[in-house]
């Protein structure tokens, strides 16, 4: 039987002064985590820009 999956793009948005802390992207991950979802790949794709996290777990 062939596994099915959800799948899921969390954005994870910077902070003031445009900067991007460790710990909020953490805290979501630890967040999602206890969903059942697990971390595919990251992405933070310009200077400005938010980070997305790809996501997928059991359907």
């Amino acid at each position: 039987m062939t596994t099915r999956w959800q799948y899921k793009v969390e954005t994870v948005k910077l902070g003031s002064l445009g900067s991007l802390k460790p710990e909020r992207i953490e805290e979501k991950l630890q967040a999602l985590g206890l969903q059942g979802w697990e971390l595919v790949n990251a992405v933070h794709a310009t200077q400005w820009g938010p980070t997305l996290l790809f996501m997928k777990r059991p359907a």
